[in-house]
């Protein structure tokens, strides 16, 4: 005999084993980051697995509600979105953030009806439906492409493209996703396609502005008001996130572009506790993930996987080898952006949370006969993350996409930081890095950083001046809080040219890559 989920939470009695099943799953899923990080798989597969495994085929926990599973997952998204924003920093995809709009718009146009034909003369669907699940895979998924590239360094032009397509797709991918799923179920409510451009153009424009008004002006208010407990300022931040969507979704326009700006906006104010803050969204941010995944693995059907294998082996296909590189060539070759990046990018569009989400859509909006498509969705998302992800890391090497030295900020827990207005960032020396040989003196970093700690096989040490820096080593530069994007553009040009690094004259845009 099953047990349900929702009734569970009506009886008190359920409370202990309720706790017990949900910090069970946890535990298990906090263990199950470390394995999938040496497998090189993303963390989704390990927590979509646990939720199939607490499910009607497993332990026989019923979840079946597509309605409550969509307001979960539009929750989580929320979270995950802010956290995104929060964790930005501006100056990483400031120069990718035209390139990256236009893929999230433009690209995903181009992907949904390149999809959509090939599901309607391959797969022998209409055109509608093919349209509907066109849009509903068309969404990437880039948290899920940095959880297997956390060992691979790639260049800002790259790496800031992923992560601001990642914080601004989600939005017009829903809006594409309802309006075609209510011409569906309302076929002589329907708009027209023009009408729902103009209308998605004025959404996003307008959730846009609302978002980046919430923030500047709630970020304000809370550097003003800060308490003199950090916890409670992590709180503030990341419930005026939260407050951007709601009021942009209250007037009609689009509270994901919303909640995802008003977290940008916030994450590069001079904000305190910063680091509290950015603790916070991150752990806020893996408990929604979490949540999320694990909730959508319970309201999956293994026994409905069959009958979709070959229909997502052809729609996978298609996206990997057509839609997606087509989309990035459309979007992307204006901009002048590499063909190695390109086909990099066309590789990387992992599908992640939002399509499986998205694939609750139809059934709780009235769509008869659509109720499949939930099942399609989460085969082909699993069947292609265990192809592509286990593949990025040789991909992004065998095209030159690496950098060789390569800079990321450490989340350091320690308020004395704030009082004294400094910066910790952490350099990897990759292998191929001209920073080998290279004396620490050698570095000329700016007035006011220095290296004051190198890890070296497994030990660590403060260096002298004449200390050399070897492959392999990582360093700890303490620097003040104004002087880091200038650190870390020293740090870059002695990684491509050694110690001649400033006699040779950096490329146009280097500091972008």
């Amino acid at each position: 005999m099953g047990w349900s989920a929702a009734d569970a939470l009506v009886d008190a009695d359920s409370l202990g084993p309720v706790l017990l099943v949900s910090a069970a799953v946890l535990v298990v899923c906090i263990v199950a980051v470390r394995l999938t990080a040496r497998s090189g798989l993303p963390t989704l597969l390990a927590y979509l697995a646990v939720g199939l495994v607490l499910g009607e085929g497993g332990l026989g926990i019923n979840f079946s509600s597509a309605e409550i599973g969509q307001v979960l997952g539009y929750s989580a998204l929320i979270l995950i979105l802010a956290e995104g924003g929060l964790t930005t920093r501006w100056s990483s995809i400031r120069n990718a953030v035209a390139p990256a709009v236009t893929l999230s718009t433009v690209g995903v146009v181009v992907s949904v009806f390149v999809t959509a034909a090939a599901a309607h003369w391959l797969l022998g669907w209409s055109w509608q439906v093919s349209l509907l699940v066109g849009a509903i895979v068309s969404s990437t998924d880039a948290a899920a492409v940095f959880s297997v590239l956390r060992t691979v360094p790639l260049p800002r032009r790259i790496s800031g493209m992923l992560e601001a397509e990642s914080g601004f797709n989600d939005a017009p991918v829903v809006m594409l996703v309802v309006a075609i799923t209510t011409s569906l179920a309302n076929p002589a409510e329907a708009q027209p396609w023009w009408m729902i451009g103009i209308l998605a153009v004025v959404q996003l424009s307008v959730g846009t502005v609302i978002g980046a008004a919430v923030g500047y002006v709630g970020g304000g208010l809370l550097r003003r008001t800060a308490a003199a407990t950090s916890g409670l300022f992590a709180i503030g931040v990341v419930s005026v996130s939260v407050l951007a969507f709601g009021a942009a979704t209250v007037v009609g326009t689009s509270g994901f572009i919303a909640c995802y700006v008003a977290a940008l906006v916030m994450g590069n104010m001079s904000l305190p506790h910063r680091s509290a803050m950015l603790g916070f969204a991150e752990s806020v941010g893996w408990l929604a993930q979490i949540g999320l995944f694990v909730m959508l693995g319970l309201l999956a059907s293994p026994s409905g996987f069959v009958d979709q294998l070959t229909p997502a082996l052809v729609l996978g296909l298609v996206l990997l080898l057509l839609a997606r590189p087509v989309s990035v060539i459309v979007s992307l070759t204006p901009f002048r952006v590499g063909w190695r990046d390109q086909v990099f990018l066309s590789w990387a569009g992992l599908r992640g949370a939002v399509p499986v989400v998205l694939a609750t859509v139809p059934v709780t909006v009235g769509v008869d006969g659509v109720s499949w498509i939930f099942d399609l969705v989460f085969v082909l998302v699993v069947l292609f993350t265990l192809i592509q992800a286990p593949s990025l890391p040789w991909v992004a090497r065998h095209l030159g996409v690496t950098e060789s030295g390569h800079t990321q900020d450490l989340t350091v827990e320690s308020e004395p930081l704030e009082s004294i207005d400094a910066d910790l960032v952490e350099v990897a020396v990759e292998e191929g890095s001209r920073l080998h040989g290279v004396q620490v003196f050698e570095l000329r970093l700016p007035k006011g950083a220095n290296v004051a700690l190198i890890v070296r096989d497994d030990g660590s040490f403060v260096p002298s001046p004449t200390t050399p820096i070897r492959v392999g080593d990582q360093l700890l530069v303490v620097s003040s809080r104004g002087l880091r994007s200038e650190v870390e553009r020293r740090v870059r040009a002695v990684s491509r040219h050694g110690r001649l690094a400033g006699w040779i004259p950096e490329p146009s845009g280097s500091d972008a890559r």
